[in-house]
């Protein structure tokens, strides 16, 4: 994966440092119903985009997920609409990505601060979660973003845990991680996915889960 240039840095401190301080109100009502609080938001520099740098023009509107490095620098962003609409009819997805950007692991500072055990989700809310709760957690964004390199990134753990979704492309998910990492271990969720079980049963529900998989 080539390295950003300085420029690039630049544009993408300015643009998530100015989403940042325009976080609205009602996208911190939107995070807090899913059980991102307000210290959470600032951890991982959320944000909304009222005023967009230049080329953001299409993600006006839109929560901006920066996607930081282990000193907290953005490496990208992306962009989660916040109406409940048909997003594909408004000229969009429910999320999206800057053009040609290459897919990249949210939270990378996890691997650098977990010490034997990490834990892998479906998205980046799921790993706010488990952040939140103590668990270090990276991100795959989407069920179908899994790639040979990700391997690498975290061959170094003693366990990996799966956090898919209960339906089928979560079941490929954790089927496909797990095929290609001989320490990871998938974690069985029913009710939901990692923020919807949170909501329904707070970090006890989520950590019950791991307890029942150690054993």
């Amino acid at each position: 994966m080539r390295p950003l240039s300085d420029s690039q840095m630049e544009a993408l401190e300015t643009a998530v440092a100015r989403y940042h301080i325009q976080l609205t109100y009602d996208a911190s009502i939107y995070l807090h119903n899913r059980g991102i609080s307000r210290a959470i938001a600032d951890t991982f520099r959320l944000g909304v985009v009222r005023d967009p740098v230049p080329g953001h023009g299409k993600y006006r509107g839109m929560l901006a997920i920066p996607y930081l490095d282990r000193d907290g620098q953005p490496l990208t962003i992306r962009f989660r609409c916040l109406r409940e609409h048909d997003h594909r009819a408004n000229g969009h997805g429910k999320y999206n990505s800057i053009f040609e950007d290459p897919s990249r692991v949210f939270n990378i500072k996890a691997i650098f601060d977990a010490e034997d055990e990490i834990h892998i989700t479906e998205g980046e809310f799921d790993t706010m979660i488990l952040t939140k709760i103590g668990l270090p957690a990276v991100a795959i964004p989407g069920a179908h973003g899994w790639q040979y390199h990700h391997r690498r990134m975290l061959a170094g753990f003693s366990r990996v845990y799966v956090w898919g979704d209960p339906d089928d492309a979560g079941a490929e998910f954790v089927t496909k991680v797990v095929a290609s990492m001989r320490t990871a271990k998938g974690v069985s969720l029913k009710t939901g996915d990692v923020t919807e079980t949170y909501m329904q049963g707070d970090a006890e529900a989520l950590l019950a889960l791991i307890n029942r998989e150690v054993k």
